[in-house]
């Protein structure tokens, strides 16, 4: 099968190599699906970059990618929850990614089934992200009444970010580009804050939670507006010693980590807030959940451009370098 691998980590060089490799054959809890559609994200730039080797050290060559869609086409003896040509997406494992493949065995825990309303392209936008809000949830402890204020809520996280939010009960508030107001209302935020014309800073006190997307100088400012004791997750900061603990990274990484996060840590201290830096993991029980609740609400992610397959090293430059209204995506013909 044709795959393409990161044979190299490379800073200056994020071109992958497309080869010939062995299809998988899958271990007991696995299915082997045949790839429709994979998302291209941030994430597969870092890994070739080897930015996130010291949190997953891949042995190259690695096959890329992390998220995926595709039909089963075999299982595993241990398999039960799925059947041949069920149409299924994942966030990868993170020590057995693959997505940049035609085919890719991937553990049956790491899966869900794809809501049949949604193109094979449209779900290939879902599990990196939506993922990514449940377990900023889970870390937060949010609890059901509370307040989220989710900074730079136009952008795809948002999207995602709004529905899932008010299903499990919060009163979201977000900010961004005034001209999206109306769509980001429309996914059930309960306050929009245009930031060309109105400071979050001066408008929001006391908020329970925040998701921070946007990083620098914003991170502290969001802190500024949080009830004490109040979490907030930072998808753009960086890693702290608790996220380090978390991943159970060997103990000489923790303290890298600790050093790394520690400007973070003090300024939650400062203000009696809660600081936690998140990567993604494989959750096929929450990529379920969403996709039961986009199934009830018909929630469709912005797509910005299909590549083919054979196309994969313009879709990651794309990614690093375009200006982007909404996912990356490669279909399988």
């Amino acid at each position: 099968m044709k795959a393409a691998l990161v044979t190299n980590y490379d800073k200056n060089s994020l071109e992958l190599s497309l080869s010939e490799v062995k299809k998988p054959v899958p271990k007991p809890q696995q299915v082997v699906i045949k790839v429709l559609a994979a998302g291209v994200n941030p994430l597969d730039n870092m890994i070739s970059r080897g930015e996130v080797k010291m949190i997953v050290p891949y042995k190259l060559p690695q096959i890329a990618g992390n998220e995926v869609v595709g039909r089963v086409e075999s299982l595993g003896s241990q398999v039960s929850q799925f059947a041949l040509g069920d149409r299924v997406f994942a966030r990868l494992p993170l020590t057995n990614i693959g997505a940049f493949a035609e085919y890719v065995a991937v553990d049956s825990q790491a899966l869900a089934k794809v809501p049949e309303y949604l193109t094979d392209v449209e779900a290939a936008a879902i599990p990196l992200t939506a993922l990514t809000i449940m377990q900023s949830l889970d870390l937060m402890k949010a609890q059901a009444g509370k307040t989220i204020f989710i900074s730079g809520g136009t952008g795809g996280v948002g999207a995602m970010a709004i529905p899932i939010a008010k299903a499990k009960g919060l009163k979201v508030i977000t900010n961004g580009d005034g001209a999206n107001a109306e769509r980001v209302l429309a996914l059930g935020a309960d306050q929009f804050i245009d930031y060309k014309t109105e400071d979050y800073t001066t408008l929001l006190t006391e908020i329970d939670y925040v998701l921070d997307t946007l990083g620098g100088q914003e991170t502290e400012k969001q802190m500024s507006i949080m009830k004490k004791g109040g979490q907030l997750v930072s998808l753009r900061g960086m890693p702290n010693g608790a996220f380090a603990k978390r991943m159970n990274l060997s103990l000489w990484k923790q303290g890298l980590f600790a050093l790394a996060g520690r400007s973070f840590d003090k300024k939650a201290k400062q203000y009696g807030v809660s600081y936690h830096f998140i990567f993604v993991e494989s959750n096929g029980q929450q990529l379920q959940e969403v996709a039961d609740l986009f199934s009830q609400l018909k929630i469709k992610p912005s797509i910005d451009t299909v590549f083919a397959f054979d196309d994969v090293n313009l879709a990651l430059d794309k990614v690093a370098n375009g200006r982007s209204r909404g996912k990356t995506v490669l279909r399988f013909e």
